[in-house]
């Protein structure tokens, strides 16, 4: 481990002179005072300064930072951060880390489609399949992360294969990530006895109902279609909605008015929703007003939009590719921030690291100035959408699973890699050593 700090391995023990983001705190305690030094700050940081008792994995008492008795191990954090474990509710572990092997040859989105129906058809059996998930959960591990949804093309025998290989990790990985799996075809493959049999695949899984929703002629029968397989079986929706830059795309509206006709109870969440950053204000604003009153949510994938939208050889992109993300959290809309795809053809970079999530959201969608309750984007929020109880947010009674930080402030946590921070779960620190490449070497051949 290269923790900045060492957490001692007694089941009893205090966290002191720590600072929680304050809109991470559970809200029965958000009276806590203020650090006296943020409270000043240019850039409205608010942080509380405390002191936490954690006992037998759980948090015991989350208190302002005073003096503590001598007789119970404690770690002085000098005034380094505290947050509650990330959750990553959008990510695609299945076509994780085949860059090596099949890398795109433009950095477009079609060619991202094609690099992948390639490297799929020919490579995604179930071992290579296993190996790529596993290490991408690996990473996210080590980096802190708590809970994460992933989404798994699913047409045909790949379904079959990629959703046992899913339960298989889910079991290998209980008790350290809680995950949950999301369908990924394009709609039309609803329309007859092929989506009904993956729609089965999908509940006898515990998982998630999905989709890409793209403009066609048939596109009100599909989401029509969808919604009834989904109330059929009692499945909660995810859905890839127009991931474009083309202003026509309205898809994102057409889903929430099913939703409201439908009368449907279950969890909505909507990914990418680029093409309302180039629409008229009337129109956002019609689509903005339905997505509300259907009660869904958003989930923004700022580092692969900015990688594939707008990308055009020997020209500068003029548009960033990412949604509206003030004027939908403004209208209270729940919006999330992910990962999104890894080193594959839709974003050759990233390490599922829900750090470099926030920080690259925050540059690319400037969401500081104040930072205000951001954080709660890549904790709380997209916890929230996945149905997860007492994750992305710290309180008393809680489980003690936290990420540590030596940096004192957000212009300090932003401004430098966080190599060294530590990660407790259940009240012991972990291993936070990244796996590494070589492991899928024997797959990259």
């Amino acid at each position: 481990m290269n923790s900045f700090v060492e957490i001692p391995p007694a089941a009893h023990y205090w966290l002191r002179n720590g600072r929680v983001p304050l809109t991470l705190i559970a809200q029965k305690l958000s009276g806590l005072l203020l650090a006296e030094q943020q409270q000043r700050s240019l850039y409205h940081e608010a942080f509380v300064a405390v002191d936490v008792e954690v006992k037998d994995g759980d948090i015991i008492t989350l208190r302002h930072a005073a003096e503590l008795p001598d007789s119970v191990p404690s770690v002085d954090l000098r005034s380094g951060l505290i947050w509650p474990c990330f959750v990553d509710t959008h990510t695609h572990l299945d076509k994780g880390h085949i860059w090596s092997r099949s890398p795109n040859p433009d950095g477009t989105f079609g060619g991202a489609l094609e690099a992948v129906r390639q490297d799929s058809t020919q490579r995604w059996d179930a071992e290579d399949v296993y190996q790529r998930m596993a290490f991408g959960l690996k990473c996210s591990y080590a980096h802190g992360t708590q809970a994460i949804r992933t989404h798994i093309d699913a047409f045909d025998e790949q379904g079959e294969t990629s959703f046992e290989v899913f339960r298989r990790l889910r079991d290998e990985w209980r008790g350290r990530l809680q995950l949950q799996a999301v369908c990924l075809v394009t709609l039309d493959y609803f329309m007859g006895a092929k989506g009904e049999k993956l729609a089965d695949l999908v509940a006898s899984s515990g998982g998630v109902l999905g989709g890409v929703a793209f403009m066609n002629a048939d596109i009100f029968q599909q989401i029509d279609r969808v919604f009834e397989l989904a109330k059929e079986r009692g499945l909660d929706l995810d859905f890839h909605t127009d991931e474009s830059l083309n202003p026509d795309d309205v898809a994102l509206r057409y889903v929430a008015e099913a939703a409201i006709r439908h009368e449907f109870e279950g969890r909505i969440t909507c990914g990418h929703c680029c093409s309302l950053s180039v629409q008229s204000e009337s129109e956002v604003r019609k689509t903005v007003e339905v997505v509300k009153a259907a009660g869904i949510s958003v989930v923004s994938l700022p580092m692969c939009n900015l990688y594939l939208q707008d990308r055009k050889a020997r020209r500068t992109p003029r548009y960033r590719g990412v949604t509206i993300l003030h004027e939908l959290k403004a209208a209270g809309v729940a919006v999330a921030l992910a990962s999104d795809n890894c080193r594959d053809p839709f974003f050759a970079y990233g390490d599922h690291d829900g750090l470099e999530v926030f920080t690259q959201s925050a540059r690319i969608g400037h969401l500081d100035h104040p930072i205000g309750d951001w954080p709660q984007a890549v904790t709380r929020v997209p916890a929230r959408m996945m149905g997860l109880e007492g994750v992305g947010e710290i309180g008393e009674g809680m489980a003690a699973d936290f990420v540590l930080f030596k940096a004192r402030s957000f212009n300090e946590l932003m401004a430098r890699g966080q190599g060294d921070r530590a990660v407790i779960r259940a009240g012991k620190q972990i291993d936070t050593t990244l796996p590494d490449y070589a492991e899928l070497d024997n797959l990259m051949r």
